[in-house]
């Protein structure tokens, strides 16, 4: 794919052509550009994201993390996030970027930015390489299926028409044209895709290098078949560490500090999060707000009976909640009024209001009509938009004469149906069918007017029908003998809501608790006093959006990443005002000893208790020489149990306890084991009987379920490994 290759075939071609096709390439491509698209890629990422330190200092504003010690710099991202955006504005024809597509936009780059500094460094070290060979086969000889879905529609899925045989297969002559074809000042998007396929065939190759570097050895195979085809009959005694009150056991400073140096590892924090306990002061509606909205429904619903049917829908949209407009068709068995009556009383009939928790709703009974249980047509839609680029085509009066044209040609057998379905009609989901969807019912999911066509008309019947797609010509093809009616209900919604001035007089009762108690001491001194309920959010990330209970959550979130332990601020969000004390902060490494101290002090006064049963287990087994003597020195129960192995491990009365089942399976029958400090207490085991299975182990495929294992695992392992390497510190939520 030469420059100069490039440029003389592109003097031998139509500048138009060009354009289209790359228009075409670079409408595929869509948010992919720049970022690995394909899933394998994305689940390996995903391991990767971890978030970093909270102490921002002199980087928070000029930088939105670090990957292997190179500082991404906030400039450049933050450039690179604009383009992005871009793109998808002009893909979608409108300047508005919701959050969660901003979120995925900024997810993505950072995700590129983990593959350029943590991932591809290690292919480097690895001497794998993607020749130009190898990416021109997959990309344009023999384009791999990502290739193919960035050049076929999104939503019939088939390969758009510019690069597509008569069969709706890919044309490898039209493609690799438009490849050749393409501008040199506008190679870009083609080297998106190559970028994309090229990184996905790095990750193949080394998650090969590491599969071929997995094996199990023959020893490993056996001892595994033979622990599964061995059942054994086993009991135990413990002493539980609540048998003994923590209280009685003391615990000095020195005794904690020893504890944590010797066991620091056990407190490693692998990310960074916060903890808050907060007060919320919900934003609920008062009494007189909740009349106030009932005597607006009944307005509503005295003016409600005095509109036509034609007239509903825009009074729906001039009083119901956020404008919207429901009239739905109900049956006896989904009816959602509750007054019995709406099944014999007259169109037109108002119901209502009732008060149904969070509105006031107003029912009318629309209509009643019966309707076939299923029904099958064909059509022909004339639409107002291109089906191709979704670009507007005709307008509704022009689509509307069309269409009436077509059915005056069609009713007096001038032209023939299936012709017109070829050559006229919009609807490419149906146009290789005549038109024709098959046999439906109202759960089809078809728009109201063109269910009803079918269902509501008779067999051989032929009429124009508006949707908001255009104006159909539908033919009836056939409907079923067996009908059902259905009522056609329009709901007027009335939310309940608290008012302006209850909102004002929630938020100064929260104001003022803020104030009158910003430390932690009075926070909690407030909260007893106040008989208050505390709530508590615990591992709270940098990028976190919602918080348990607390939606739109952002500005609370950045608050705790830049505020002191023991801080207070008070937050608006939805429907409440919260009073949030920041509780903890724990960041990424070892925890500080003060931080986990309770933890610490649970630990070493389990291993006090622990210490003291060994020596109470000893003292009674210098005279006890079986488990049901030792169990009556210590006066402990003995639990039996039988058909023990590695594919049931759980212990009765414990549950998982891996040292009490590791030591059982590997014991030898008429032992009794050591004293045994576990999570639960400190235990004796004895296997009773070890009863090998009659059948013949399977090796061959024992073997191969481990290199299953192994391999489903090698993923995750090895890329986690890679992440804890690169140190990775994410503060992409700096962006926001």
């Amino acid at each position: 794919m030469s420059k100069e290759k490039q440029a003389s075939q592109a003097e031998t071609t139509p500048k138009k052509e060009r354009i289209s096709v790359l228009e075409s390439i670079r409408r595929r491509t869509g948010l992919l550009v720049g970022i690995v698209g394909l899933a394998l890629v994305i689940f390996i990422l995903e391991s990767l994201l971890g978030s970093g330190s909270s102490i921002f200092g002199g980087d928070e504003f000029t930088t939105v993390g670090s990957i292997n010690g190179k500082k991404i710099d906030r400039n450049e991202f933050v450039n690179r996030m604009e383009v992005q955006l871009n793109n998808y504005r002009q893909r979608n024809q409108n300047n508005d970027v919701d959050d969660q597509t901003r979120a995925s936009i900024i997810d993505n780059i950072w995700q590129q930015y983990v593959v350029d500094l943590a991932i591809r460094p290690q292919f480097d070290k690895t001497g794998i390489t993607v020749g130009e060979d190898e990416l021109y086969d997959r990309v344009v000889a023999n384009p791999v299926q990502y290739i193919v879905q960035q050049l076929s529609d999104q939503q019939t899925g088939k390969v758009n028409e510019q690069f597509a045989k008569p069969d709706g297969s890919l044309d490898l002559v039209k493609w690799k044209q438009a490849v050749q074809n393409l501008p040199v000042d506008q190679e870009q998007v083609l080297r998106s895709m190559e970028e994309n396929v090229k990184t996905t065939r790095f990750f193949e190759k080394f998650r090969m290098l590491v599969n071929k570097g997995l094996y199990v050895t023959t020893a490993e195979v056996n001892a595994k078949v033979k622990s599964k085809a061995t059942n054994i009959d086993f009991s135990h005694i413990i002493k539980r560490y609540d048998a003994v009150s923590d209280s009685s056991v003391k615990v000095s400073e020195s005794d904690l500090e020893k504890y944590y140096k010797e066991n620091a590892y056990r407190f490693q924090n692998p990310e960074t999060t916060r903890s808050i306990e907060y007060v919320a002061f919900n934003v609920v509606p008062s009494a007189e707000d909740i009349a106030a909205v009932e005597k607006e429904a009944i307005r509503a619903a005295e003016e409600f009976k005095g509109k036509t049917p034609a007239e509903d829908s825009l009074f729906l949209a001039q009083e119901s909640e956020n404008g919207e407009i429901k009239i739905e068709n109900f049956t006896r068995k989904t009816m959602i009024v509750r007054d019995s009556s709406i099944y014999t009383s007259a169109p037109g009939t108002v119901f209502g209001p009732y008060n149904e928790g969070a509105y006031f709703k107003v029912y009318k009974l629309s209509a009643v009509n019966s309707l076939a249980d299923s029904a099958e047509v064909r059509h022909i839609l004339i639409g107002l938009n291109d089906p191709q680029t979704q670009q507007p085509k005709r307008s509704k009066e022009i689509a509307k004469r069309e269409a009436d044209s077509l059915l005056t040609l069609l009713k007096s057998k001038t032209v023939n149906f299936d012709t017109l379905v070829k050559t006229v009609s919009d609807d490419l989901g149906s146009k290789n069918n005549g038109g024709n969807y098959g046999w439906f019912d109202e759960k089809k999911g078809f728009v109201e007017p063109f269910a009803n066509a079918g269902l509501m008309g008779t067999k051989g019947n032929i009429s124009v029908v508006e949707t908001q797609f255009g104006y159909h010509i539908i033919e009836v093809l056939n409907v079923s003998k067996s009908r059902h009616t259905v009522y056609k209900v329009a709901q007027v919604f009335k939310a309940i809501q608290a008012s302006d001035e209850t909102n004002q007089s929630i938020f100064a009762q929260a104001s003022q608790f803020a104030g009158e108690n910003n430390t932690a001491d009075l926070f909690e001194k407030a909260l007893e006093a106040k008989k208050l309920t505390k709530r508590v959010a615990d591992n709270i990330k940098e990028d976190d959006r919602v918080l348990p209970g607390l939606d739109q959550a952002r500005d609370l979130v950045r608050w705790v990443y830049t505020a002191e332990k023991g801080d207070v601020n008070l937050f608006t969000l939805q429907n409440k005002h919260v009073v949030v004390k920041l509780s903890g902060i724990r960041n990424k490494g070892t925890l500080p000893l003060e931080d986990i101290k309770d933890e610490v002090t649970r630990l070493v006064i389990q291993q006090k208790k622990a210490d003291l049963f060994i020596e109470e287990f000893k003292k009674a087994g210098s005279s006890a020489t079986s488990l049901d003597a030792l169990a009556n020195a210590l006066r402990l129960e003995v639990r039996s149990q039988d058909n023990f192995n590695t594919e049931n491990i759980a212990i009765i009365g414990l549950g998982n306890d891996n040292v009490i089942a590791g030591t059982a399976l590997g014991l030898k029958p008429g032992v009794l084991s050591k004293p045994l400090i576990t999570d639960n207490g400190v235990a004796a085991v004895h296997v009773n009987k070890s009863t090998p299975s009659p059948a013949t182990p399977d090796f061959s495929s024992e073997k191969n379920i481990i290199e299953q294992t192994l391999s489903s695992r090698s993923d995750y392992e090895v890329f986690n490994a890679l992440k804890e390497i690169a140190d990775i510190e994410d503060h992409k939520s700096r962006i926001d």
